[in-house]
């Protein structure tokens, strides 16, 4: 067992971990902090999405000893301590960047590490970022719209059926 410390979603935590426990397991099962999912178990999917001092990261391919001293923020955290959705969080509510929700927690978090990054993205841009993300349900068009309003930035126009 090795003693791992760290603050996760504002909150200081001290724990033990099997060498071999990956993040996104300490994070469900120590913390009971669900929103990670894991979806694949070979970090292509992205569902497992979460920061580690500010770098968005698959916590399915990162042990939790490696967190240890990092400052962690998974879904959960993302919201205020009021409980008021991040921008991002109310867009992709706004804009239905969701269906089944599965994938959405990872896209918003990847979502938030782009707009930090790069505020005002195109379009092509947040396609781009979102590659490393896998949603089998929405065709990802919201999703980019999502993202491109919580930019503060004009949705592309809706494609003619």
């Amino acid at each position: 067992m090795y003693p791992v410390a760290m603050t996760v979603n504002r909150k200081d935590i001290a724990a033990e971990v099997e060498g071999r426990t990956l993040l996104v397991e300490f994070l469900r099962e120590t913390l009971n902090l669900k929103g990670a999912h894991v979806g694949c178990d070979t970090s292509q999917c992205g569902a497992c999405t979460v920061h580690v001092n500010g770098q968005a990261m698959k916590a399915c391919a990162m042990l939790a000893v490696e967190a240890d001293g990092a400052e962690v923020t998974t879904i959960e955290g993302m919201a205020d301590d009021a409980g008021a959705l991040h921008p991002i969080q109310a867009a992709f509510r706004e804009h239905h960047g969701l269906q089944c929700g599965f994938c959405t927690p990872g896209m918003i978090m990847s979502a938030a590490a782009l707009l930090e990054e790069n505020p005002k993205p195109t379009e092509a841009e947040v396609r781009d970022h979102l590659e490393g993300n896998i949603c089998r349900c929405t065709g990802y068009h919201n999703i980019v719209k999502a993202i491109l309003a919580a930019s503060g930035q004009k949705l592309p126009p809706v494609a003619a059926e």
